[in-house]
């Protein structure tokens, strides 16, 4: 597909565009594009082998994540702390201990990845510096476990979601609490911001998505239209579109300006149990209890693969950035990479003994960790 681009009209094309890009330039561009092609051939062909087995945890992990460069990650476990990894050797970095229950979501504070955020049945957040381990700040004021964690893009905020049915955003420069978000019913248990920073999403048990103003703490927005509870929620790149999956077996499509909802995008027999876009925000990939996992055209809406094979219940998709791979992971014990075109099972990675809870890949798409209720994380590679 990218590889049958004429080059020389794209770069005419981006050069018209953009003044910046003179004449002389134009060499240095198609050289860039064409071994921009060359690292997509690549990744296309790859085969994933089995790296490491990592066995620090004494309990089962919840989560799993990787900083930008995709240079270390970071695993969650029952057993309440939050191990740091070195990629490359499978190394122990170092152990984030403090936590008094299961330390749940973790996050980096991505592109920078000097700070590591870990949310906590304990109730609390803490905010660590990866460099040394030490704990900055331990963010309290949640009355039930977090559940969901994600920093703004700017790295200047952490927001926390709750079963106490609040979210709330703290300062990582100063430890203070900057806004509460407060008005769901029910548990809120997935949030995300959108890439400018100043709009989050929350995503609650009481069936409604609410959209907030980052500054005021207002609610801007309630999505209302699922039947069931909510699992999972996320902005597009551009900040335009937002999905939203749930217990109703279904995905919907929303403006993130006007909070209309666009499409419904059905076909799931079970819980839908997450949702996500391809980076470029043309694709939606929605993961389900049935065991199967579709592709939709964000612009069309209509379902243009399915991904069947697993045997258990799919709770984690993800594309890698290059949008030419979905990862999916598994009750099954497996987690299964798929051509998102056709839908086609390009490789199963086997290995562990128990349900995957987690899955990511690295920024260049060539490594992937998996968290498993089996105590272990894999690297893959």
């Amino acid at each position: 597909m990218y590889f049958r681009t004429d080059v020389e009209a794209l770069v005419e094309d981006i050069r018209k565009a953009e003044p910046l890009i003179t004449q002389s330039r134009k060499d240095q561009v198609v050289h860039l594009i064409l071994r921009l092609q060359e690292k997509l051939r690549q990744q296309v062909d790859h085969k994933f082998y089995l790296f490491k087995v990592l066995r620090a945890h004494i309990l089962p992990l919840t989560n799993v994540a990787f900083n930008k460069s995709g240079s270390c990650f970071i695993t969650g476990s029952y057993d309440r702390t939050c191990k740091l990894w070195d990629t490359a050797t499978g190394e122990e970095l170092r152990s984030l201990e403090g936590h008094r229950n299961v330390v749940y979501a973790i996050a980096f504070n991505n592109p920078y990845g000097d700070k590591i955020a870990t949310g906590s049945f304990d109730k609390t957040c803490k905010l660590w510096s990866v460099d040394t381990g030490k704990c900055y700040y331990t963010f309290r004021g949640h009355t039930a476990e977090i559940v969901c964690l994600s920093f703004n893009l700017q790295s200047t905020l952490v927001a926390t979601g709750s079963m106490d049915t609040t979210a709330r955003l703290w300062d990582i420069q100063n430890g203070e609490e900057v806004v509460r978000l407060t008005g769901h019913s029910a548990e809120i248990i997935a949030l995300a911001f959108n890439t400018t920073g100043d709009k989050i999403i929350t995503g609650s048990f009481d069936h409604t998505v609410a959209v907030w103003d980052v500054s005021t703490g207002r609610r801007m927005h309630t999505l209302i239209g699922h039947r069931a509870e909510i699992s999972s929620a996320q902005f597009n790149w551009d900040c335009t579109l937002i999905i939203t999956g749930s217990m109703d077996k279904t995905c919907m499509l929303w403006n993130a300006l006007t909070g209309k909802r666009v499409a419904t995008l059905t076909g799931h027999d079970d819980e839908v149990l997450d949702v996500c876009f391809d980076y470029t925000g043309q694709r939606i990939a929605s993961a389900s209890a049935d065991g199967s996992a579709r592709v939709y055209d964000a612009e069309t809406k209509k379902c243009v693969a399915k991904l069947e094979g697993h045997t258990g219940e799919i709770s984690k998709i993800c594309f890698n950035p290059q949008g030419s791979r979905i990862l999916t992971a598994s009750s099954d014990k497996t987690a299964r990479l798929w051509e998102p075109k056709t839908g086609q099972c390009i490789q199963i990675l086997e290995g562990h003994t128990d349900e995957i809870f987690s899955c990511a890949f690295n920024y260049k798409g060539n490594i992937i960790i998996t968290g498993s209720k089996d105590n272990t994380c894999r690297i893959w590679r």
